[in-house]
C-alpha cells in the first residue's frame, strides 16, 4: 500500500510539471515547482524532442527518461546512482553539429548567402573595371595562329571576289564578254584592250590583298577577344571560388566556435538541472522496511533523506526473553540502533537453551512472486473524432408570402487513429468520414438524399529530412445509399449506389508536415481505380469505364493539401485539396477535389458548419441536351455542393494508455 502511495506521489508531482496550466494556475506555483518544471522542460528538449542535438552517452538517455517519468523498469535508486556517476565524470550529455545551428544568421561574423551574392557581384564588377584599365595580355602564338588560320583568298583567285559580288569593276575597266571584230581588226583598239586587261589584273590583285588584310585583322581580333573572354571568365571563376571557399571556412569557424559555446552552456544547464532533479527525487523518494523478531512481531520504519523517524522493536531470544530496541532512520540508506535508557549488562553467564530449529526461519521464496504497482503509460497512439448532427424543420400553412414545408437532417461522423513513434521517425495516420443527409419536402413528395459519403484514408510515413517523410497512402471513397435525379418518379433509375462507383487511390511520394495543421503529399507514383459493383443497376460509362468492364486503372501524379487555419479561438477553416494528373493524357484527364469547411463554435457542444465542396472529374460525364431537350452527347462539368448546418457537436481526442507494472 505504501509503495502505491509513493509512486502515486511521483506521478502527481511530475504530472504537474509535464502539463501546462492556465495563466492563473502558473501564478500560484511555488518557486521550487517552477524550477523543477523548467528543468524538466530543458531535459525533454535536449534529450527527447530536438533532433538537432545528439547524445554522447546512450545509456544516459534511458536514465533521463526514467528520471522524468518515474516509469522506467530500472529502480529510481539505480537511475540516481548512474546519473551521479555521470555528474562526477563531468560528462558531456549532448552535442550538436555546427550545421544544425538554427539561428546562424544571428551569429556575429557569419556571412549570409545574400551578402555573399552581393560580394560576388562586386568582385565581378571590380575585376571588369580592372581588365578595362589593364587589358589581358595575349600571347604571340595566339595572334600567329589566328593569322595562319584566317580564311584569306589565295593568289590567283582574286576574280572570285568579283564573281561573288564582293567587289565590282569600275566602268573604265569593264571588258565586254564578246569583243567585236572591229576591235580585233584595229591595232589601236586592240592595244587599248590589252592595256585595260593589264590594269584589271593589277586592280584585282590590290583588292585581293586589301580583302585578305581586312579578313585577317577581323579574324585576329575575334580570336584575341575570345581568348581574353575565356581568360577573364576563368580568372573570375577562380576569384569567386576562392572567395566562397574563404566564406565557407569563415562560416564554419564562426558556427563551430559559437556551437561549442552553446554546447558548453547547454551541458552546464543540463548538469545543473540533473543535480536539482536528482536531489529532489532522492529527497522525496522513500523506502519502507519491516523489522521482525523471532516471534514474528515487528514494526515498520520509513527511510527518507533529511527526515528522522523512530520505531521500537522487542528483541527475543530462544528463551523468549525481551529486550527493547530503538531504531532511528537517519537517511534513505542508513539506520541507527539504540538500546533504551536504563538497560545495563552486569554479567554474562552460560544458560541452558532449548533446542531451536533455525531452518524454520528460512523463507520459501517459491511461494511468493514480486509485486509491483500499476501505472497508466502513454502509447504512441492517439484516437479521436467528432460527431455533428444538424436538424432543420420548416412548416407553412396559410402563409401569404408562400413557401413549402420541409424537414432535413444531416449527420457527420469523423474519426481518426494516429500513431507517432517516440522519436518522431515513423507516423501512421488513419481517418474515416461518414456524411449522410436526408430531406423531406412538403406536399407529399418523397424523401430525398442530399448528402452521402464514406471515405477512409490511411497514410504511413518514415522520416526523410526534417519535416519531410517518405509516405504511402491508401484513399477509398464511395457512398452508402442509392442516389437519383429527383423527382424519383420521373427518373426511377439510380445514378449511384454503394460501390457504384467507388474510387481508390494508392499513392507513393513525399509528405511535408511542418506541424499538425498543415500537410502536403506529393505522389509522383499514384494508382487510381474506379469500380462499379453492379453494372446492371448503374451505368458505368458515366464514370469513364468501358461498356464491357466494371473498373479501370490509371497511373499518374497526385497532390494532396490539407490545411487547418484557426482564424479566432472559435472560428476554424479546414481546407482539403486533391488533384490527379493521368500521365497518358494529363490535360484532358484531370481530377480536382476542393473542400472548404468553416466551423464556428458557439458552445462546447453547439456549432455551425459551412461547407463548400467543388469536384471536377473528366471521367464523370453529364448529358448535353439541345434546345428540344434531346441528349446529343456527354461532357464533364464542375460539381458543386454547399450546405450550412447548425447542430450538436461532440469531440473526442485522447491518448491511448496501457497499464504496466513497475517492479
Amino acid at each position: 500500500m505504501f509503495h502505491f502511495k509513493k509512486k502515486s506521489i511521483f506521478i502527481v508531482l511530475f504530472g504537474v510539471f509535464l502539463f501546462q496550466y492556465s495563466f492563473a494556475q502558473e501564478n500560484v506555483k511555488s518557486e521550487d515547482e517552477k524550477v523543477l518544471e523548467n528543468g524538466i522542460r530543458i531535459l525533454r528538449n535536449y534529450f527527447l524532442e530536438d533532433n538537432n542535438w545528439h547524445l554522447t552517452q546512450p545509456d544516459v538517455h534511458s536514465n533521463i527518461s526514467g528520471l522524468i517519468n518515474f516509469l522506467e523498469d530500472k529502480p529510481i535508486d539505480s537511475i540516481l546512482s548512474n546519473l551521479n556517476q555521470a555528474q562526477q565524470r563531468d560528462s558531456i550529455y549532448v552535442y550538436r553539429l555546427p550545421g544544425n545551428v538554427k539561428d546562424s544568421l544571428l551569429v556575429p561574423g557569419y556571412i549570409s548567402s545574400a551578402l555573399v551574392q552581393q560580394n560576388v557581384e562586386k568582385i565581378a564588377s571590380d575585376f571588369k573595371s580592372e581588365v578595362e584599365k589593364n587589358p589581358i595580355s595575349v600571347p604571340e602564338r595566339v595572334i600567329d595562329d589566328a593569322r595562319r588560320l584566317a580564311p584569306v583568298v589565295p593568289e590567283g583567285k582574286g576574280l572570285d571576289l568579283f564573281a561573288d559580288s564582293v567587289y565590282s569593276f569600275p566602268e573604265e575597266l569593264i571588258i565586254p564578254e564578246v569583243i567585236p571584230d572591229s576591235v580585233l581588226n584595229s591595232p589601236e583598239q586592240f592595244k587599248k584592250l590589252v592595256a585595260i586587261d593589264s590594269l584589271r589584273n593589277v586592280y584585282v590583285e590590290n583588292k585581293r590583298l586589301a580583302y585578305n588584310d581586312s579578313v585577317t585583322n577581323e579574324f585576329v581580333n575575334k580570336r584575341v577577344a575570345d581568348f581574353r573572354k575565356l581568360v577573364f571568365e576563368e580568372q573570375l571563376r577562380f576569384r569567386i571560388k576562392r572567395y566562397k571557399d574563404e566564406v565557407t571556412l569563415n562560416n564554419y569557424e564562426v558556427l563551430n566556435e559559437y556551437n561549442n559555446r552553446e554546447i558548453a552552456m547547454v551541458n552546464d544547464s543540463i548538469r545543473a538541472v540533473i543535480e536539482v532533479l536528482t536531489a529532489y527525487a532522492d529527497y522525496i523518494d522513500t523506502t519502507s522496511i519491516r523489522m521482525k523478531n523471532l516471534n514474528g512481531e515487528g514494526s515498520d520504519i520509513v527511510l527518507q533523506n533529511n527526515i528522522e523517524r523512530f520505531a521500537r522493536v522487542w528483541l527475543k531470544n530462544e528463551q523468549k526473553d525481551s529486550l527493547q530496541l530503538l531504531i532511528k532512520s537517519t537517511g534513505k540508506r542508513e539506520m541507527q540502533f539504540l538500546l533504551n535508557d536504563g538497560v545495563t549488562f552486569s554479567r554474562f553467564s552460560t544458560r541452558q537453551t532449548k533446542g531451536f530449529d533455525f531452518e524454520t526461519l528460512k523463507t520459501d521464496h517459491s511461494k511468493f512472486s514480486k509485486l509491483g504497482k500499476s501505472y497508466e503509460l502513454e502509447t504512441p497512439w492517439v484516437i479521436g473524432g467528432d460527431g455533428n448532427a444538424g436538424f432543420t424543420q420548416t412548416y407553412f400553412e396559410n402563409w401569404k408570402k408562400g413557401g413549402q414545408s420541409a424537414l432535413s437532417i444531416l449527420l457527420v461522423l469523423k474519426g481518426f487513429a494516429n500513431y507517432n513513434s517516440a522519436n518522431g521517425k515513423k507516423k501512421w495516420e488513419n481517418s474515416a468520414e461518414i456524411r449522410n443527409g436526408w430531406m423531406k419536402p412538403g406536399g407529399g413528395e418523397e424523401v430525398r438524399k442530399n448528402d452521402d459519403k464514406f471515405e477512409f484514408t490511411s497514410r504511413f510515413g518514415l522520416s526523410a529530412y526534417k519535416k519531410w517523410f517518405y509516405s504511402t497512402e491508401l484513399n477509398f471513397n464511395t457512398q452508402f445509399f442509392r442516389g437519383y435525379k429527383y423527382p424519383k418518379a420521373n427518373n426511377p433509375t439510380p445514378i449511384s449506389a454503394f460501390l457504384g462507383p467507388s474510387k481508390t487511390v494508392f499513392k507513393v511520394g513525399m509528405d511535408y508536415k511542418p506541424n499538425n495543421r498543415f500537410s502536403m503529399l506529393l505522389s509522383p507514383l499514384s494508382l487510381k481505380n474506379v469500380f462499379v459493383k453492379d453494372t446492371a443497376l448503374i451505368d458505368q460509362t458515366k464514370f469513364g469505364i468501358d461498356a464491357d468492364k466494371r473498373a479501370f486503372w490509371e497511373i499518374g501524379l497526385n497532390a494532396d493539401l490539407k490545411m487547418n487555419t484557426k482564424i479566432t479561438e472559435d472560428i476554424t477553416l479546414m481546407t482539403k485539396f486533391k488533384t490527379f494528373f493521368n500521365y497518358n493524357d494529363p490535360f484532358n484527364n484531370l481530377d480536382i477535389d476542393l473542400e472548404n469547411q468553416l466551423q464556428v463554435k458557439f458552445t462546447d457542444h453547439m456549432n455551425m458548419r459551412i461547407m463548400l465542396h467543388l469536384i471536377y472529374d473528366d471521367n464523370v460525364l453529364f448529358p448535353i441536351k439541345d434546345d428540344a431537350g434531346k441528349v446529343v452527347g456527354h461532357e464533364a462539368k464542375l460539381q458543386l455542393e454547399e450546405f450550412i448546418t447548425i447542430g450538436f457537436n461532440y469531440k473526442i481526442n485522447k491518448k491511448v494508455m496501457k497499464t504496466r507494472r513497475i517492479r
